[in-house]
C-alpha cells in the first residue's frame, strides 16, 4: 500500500468520534474503523497532517443578530430591529476596537447575541459539521491567535478568533 500525505496508507482516513471525543481510522473501501493507527502508518507524517489540518478547533465569537437573522432575539433584546448593514456597522466598530488592544473576551461579553457571551464568545472545541457551513469554513482557515474578517450565517453576522 502507498502512503498518502496524511502519513496513512491508502485508502485511510482519519475521523472524530463525538462520543468517544477522540481521532479514529475509516477505511472507506472496506467500511473498517478502527482506534490504533493502520498498519504502514507514517506516525510522524500523521501528527504533522493533523497539526496543519486539525479536526476540531476551539473558537471564540462575537454574533450581532439583524432583523433578517433566523431568530432576532437574544439576551440583549427580545426583539431585535437592527438591519444587517448596522450590525455589520457595528462589527466594523469592534474591530478597531480590537486593533486598538481591547480583549475579544471582553467585547463578547459586552457585545454578542449568543449565549456565549457569559464565557467571553467561548464555543469551545467544535468539527466539522456540528456548525453553519459559513462559520465552519471561516473558524477551520483561521490559524491559532487569527482573528476573521465579518462572516456571514443565518444567525447573523460573527467575529470568529481561534484560540486551538
Amino acid at each position: 500500500m502507498s502512503e498518502v500525505f496524511n502519513g496513512l496508507p491508502a485508502p485511510w482516513t482519519v475521523r472524530y468520534s463525538k462520543s468517544k471525543k477522540r481521532e479514529y481510522f475509516f477505511n472507506p473501501e472496506t467500511k473498517a474503523s478502527q482506534w490504533e493507527e493502520p498498519e504502514g502508518t507514517d506516525h510522524g507524517l500523521l501528527k504533522q497532517y493533523l497539526a496543519e489540518h486539525p479536526l476540531r478547533v476551539r473558537c471564540l465569537h462575537i454574533l450581532c443578530k439583524h432583523s433578517g437573522s433566523r431568530r432576532p432575539a437574544s439576551h440583549r433584546s427580545e426583539h431585535i430591529t437592527i438591519s444587517k448593514a448596522e450590525a455589520i456597522d457595528e462589527l466594523q466598530e469592534l474591530q478597531k476596537r480590537l486593533e486598538s488592544g481591547e480583549s475579544f473576551e471582553s467585547l463578547a461579553k459586552e457585545r454578542s447575541d449568543c449565549s456565549s457571551y457569559k464565557r467571553g464568545g467561548d464555543l469551545g472545541f467544535f468539527g466539522k459539521g456540528e456548525m453553519q457551513s459559513s462559520f465552519e469554513k471561516a473558524a477551520f482557515a483561521l490559524k491559532v491567535g487569527e482573528t476573521s474578517g465579518i462572516v456571514e450565517t443565518e444567525s447573523g453576522v460573527h467575529l470568529i478568533k481561534r484560540v486551538q
